[in-house]
């Protein structure tokens, strides 16, 4: 392995970690934020709020969203960039097969519902769009894909735990 080659997957590495911490949490913030919106257990807007402050919330949102969808472009560009140049190959190390499944199954989910984020962005930073546009986007994007969004949410939590244990480690070489 040549010394270039050394240095690409340690910083595809680096970079995949640092844009994963911005991308997990700005996740767990929005959904924070949002939870201010909808009665528990339903799609039903609460009816106590100001709709100055549900606006106040919209943008926070949006805010939110676009360092969410900067944070995973830059995710999956490294962690491609990591797969591709890192020494570990995933025939000897199962806890890798299983995170890249697990990070890429969910590419198409997570596209579709950036797609959503976007429109909402593009709603806060370059119209004038009212509560009630922004409204209708909230709640496509909470109900997107029957719940699929948290499972993808689920799986990446569980990357977590492999990348840390690391388990379906093979030893190649001789055997004792």
């Amino acid at each position: 392995m040549s010394k270039w080659t050394t240095h690409l997957w340690r910083a595809a590495l680096f970079m995949l970690i640092i844009a994963s911490v911005f991308w997990l949490g700005a996740v767990n913030v929005r959904a924070i934020i949002g939870n201010d919106l909808l009665k528990p257990g339903t799609l039903e807007f609460e009816e106590y709020l100001d709709p100055e402050a549900e606006r106040e919330i919209f943008r926070l949102i949006s805010f939110t969203s676009v360092l969410i969808m900067i944070s995973y472009a830059a995710v999956t560009l490294s962690g491609t960039v990591f797969l591709a140049a890192s020494p570990y190959r995933m025939r000897e190390n199962g806890w890798l097969l299983m995170s890249a499944i697990l990070f890429y199954v969910f590419l198409p989910v997570e596209i579709f519902t950036m797609v959503l984020d976007g429109r909402m962005a593009y709603l806060e930073f370059f119209t004038t769009a009212g509560n009630d546009v922004f409204r209708e986007l909230f709640r496509a994007r909470v109900a997107a894909l029957s719940g699929a969004p948290v499972i993808a949410l689920l799986s990446y939590y569980t990357i977590i735990g492999l990348a840390v244990f690391r388990p379906f480690t093979r030893r190649v070489g001789p055997k004792p």
